[in-house]
């Protein structure tokens, strides 16, 4: 891995990385985050009471369609052909608290990766459990996003976090 900022050029300018010359490959991203609740709060989710709707189901549809539009939303990521994205969402109780977890995998055939693709997924769907739960609960947190795995490109296979 290089240390490099590859979206500065030799003037130290932000530009778009030509990616033209690389070759096509499989590409996969995972990205993981949470949303920290009251266990009132997590209940109320999970019995299906939130008046806005099904909040899994509405923050699942919002973070495929942010994975799609991750290039209109970053300035200089490349517009992906996504081939798959899914967004998955579970609740638990923690150390008396309620926990909502979304994991998202992003996939493509490109010549670029699709890290940005999955943890744009992961945020969205966590803003959109906020704005489904915020009259219940002003004070959730949204916290802890991050890429748990890359696969695939110049740089291989990059596991960060051991999945479940």
């Amino acid at each position: 891995m290089t240390n490099s900022l590859t979206h500065l050029d030799e003037h130290g300018h932000a530009h778009m990385v030509n990616v033209s010359g690389k070759p096509d490959t499989q590409r996969v991203a995972i990205a993981r985050g949470e949303v920290r609740l009251t266990p009132d709060t997590l209940n109320l989710i999970l019995s299906g009471n939130v008046p806005k709707g099904d909040v899994f189901a509405t923050a699942r549809l919002a973070g495929i369609l942010a994975a799609k539009k991750t290039s209109e939303l970053i300035p200089l990521c490349h517009p992906l052909p996504l081939t798959h994205v899914s967004v998955d969402l579970s609740g638990r109780l923690e150390d008396g608290s309620g926990i909502v977890e979304i994991t998202a995998r992003a996939e493509t055939i490109g010549k670029t990766g699709v890290e940005m693709e999955a943890l744009t997924a992961v945020s969205v769907a966590a803003l959109t459990v906020y704005d489904m739960i915020k009259a219940a609960q002003r004070d959730a947190h949204i916290t802890n996003v991050r890429l748990i795995e890359k696969h695939g490109g110049k740089s291989g296979d990059i596991v960060l976090e051991v999945g479940d």
